[in-house]
């Protein structure tokens, strides 16, 4: 079989750099394959900081605060992965990273049970006010009263967005005895006895518990806002740990002043803080029944360590083997080695004549292709190839000078 274990390019040359304080099992993972040029920041970088840090890096690994613009992945001449240590990658311009061949990875799955668990937590705290007697009591002040004090049971959950945390959420409300209704703009198979709601407008209307668990989208940008929560049940409690965008946090704040909604809890904000210890400000700071927490939906030391581990496979599977399942940006591709060859992973633009180019380069010098794997997406195509050992070289080079080629990159 081929050998995996090292990489065309050597170990000790290749440069990883991991942003905002990201899980030291990542790290390990790294150095275990023998990749000894691992760094680590504990802080987000601006891209000013970035622009000047990238020049030789081959893999990034960050978290949700760093951005990755068009112009660093330009100023990022060798990179060849970013691994996104979280759910989202909408902090990575993804059609400057297509263009550029570089593969985005993230862990979609790895920190559901997290935020699902915690919201599970902050619906039972708000529906039995519990922020307000905690405040009262730490004042001195002792509030026994069961008035506006409710249990889950029986009670009707609204989940917008039925992906991986919404549907998990689904299930542990169930075990409480939760009713379970929601709403998403893709057609989803329901979990349990949960109801498919037809419209955003029903589900608001019926749940005691709203909970969103929604992509950063145009689509849904304050999706919750002055007139949307005229739809909400009067009292309902409104519960957002998925974007900082999806609600209008000052019609919000009017909505609970004025008791239409009886209770909050907010995860993440339009405009967060840089690092620890920065100033914070929100509309909805000294109001009745709210919690605020500092986007930490997702951050167990669990997660954390899955998150590490999820990443780092798909950043080493593709560094040492070519695999991009799980890509954003390069088609999805996973292939077994082929004994008594090299592989070359070839990046283009998606334009018609390209693999027939590739080929007629090859077979004019009498290249044996040993396997050939392509596929495609809008933008790009990607090849692998596994060529004669002997001529593995000379192939890398005709490769290279293929029109529309973006990269090309000799595996092993």
């Amino acid at each position: 079989m081929a050998s995996t274990e090292k990489t065309s390019y050597p170990k000790e040359k290749i440069r990883v750099l991991f942003l905002e304080n990201i899980s030291d099992l990542a790290v390990k993972s790294f150095q275990q394959q023998g990749y000894v040029k691992v760094e680590k920041i504990s802080k987000a970088l601006t891209e000013d900081e970035l622009v000047k840090e990238i020049k030789d890096v081959h893999i990034l690994g960050i978290r949700s605060k760093t951005q990755i613009t068009a112009r660093v992945l330009e100023a990022a001449t060798k990179l060849q992965a970013i691994g996104c240590f979280c759910i989202g990658v909408n902090q990575v311009d993804l059609k400057a990273a297509t263009r550029k061949g570089v593969v985005v990875f993230n862990a979609p799955y790895s920190n559901t049970r997290s935020v699902a668990e915690l919201v599970i937590g902050l619906a039972i705290m708000l529906i039995r006010r519990i922020p307000d007697k905690n405040k009262a009591a730490h004042e001195g002040i002792w509030m026994k009263d069961a008035k506006g004090s409710f249990e889950l049971r029986g009670k009707t959950l609204g989940i917008i967005g039925y992906g991986n945390i919404g549907s998990q959420v689904s299930v542990l409300a169930e075990a409480l005895g939760m009713k379970v209704i929601f709403y998403d703009v893709e057609t989803k198979l329901p979990l349990g006895n949960a109801a498919d709601g037809k419209t955003l407008k029903e589900v608001l209307g019926k749940a005691d518990v709203i909970t969103l668990h929604v992509p950063e989208t145009a689509q849904t940008k304050n999706i919750i806002n002055k007139t949307t929560l005229k739809y909400v049940k009067k009292g309902a409690i409104l519960i957002n740990y998925a974007r900082g965008e999806v609600v209008d946090l000052d019609a919000l704040r009017k909505a609970i002043v004025d008791g239409q909604i009886g209770g909050a809890a907010i995860d993440v904000f339009p405009w967060e803080p840089e690092k620890n210890g920065d100033r914070f400000q929100s509309p909805l700071q000294d109001l009745p029944n709210v919690i605020l927490t500092p986007h930490i939906g997702g951050s167990t030391e669990e997660a954390q360590q899955n998150i590490g581990q999820d990443v780092s496979v798909k950043l080493l599977n593709y560094l040492e083997k070519g695999i991009t399942f799980g890509s954003h940006t390069v088609p999805a591709l996973a292939l077994p080695p082929q004994e008594g060859s090299h592989r070359i992973l070839h990046i283009h633009r998606n334009v018609p004549g390209v693999l027939s180019a590739i080929n007629t380069q090859l077979s004019k010098h009498n290249i044996n292709i040993v396997g050939q794997y392509l596929k495609t997406n809008d933008e790009i195509g990607y090849v692998v190839l596994d060529v004669d050992k002997k001529l593995s070289a000379q192939a890398q080079q005709l490769l290279r000078a293929v029109k529309e080629t973006i990269k090309v990159r000799l595996l092993y």
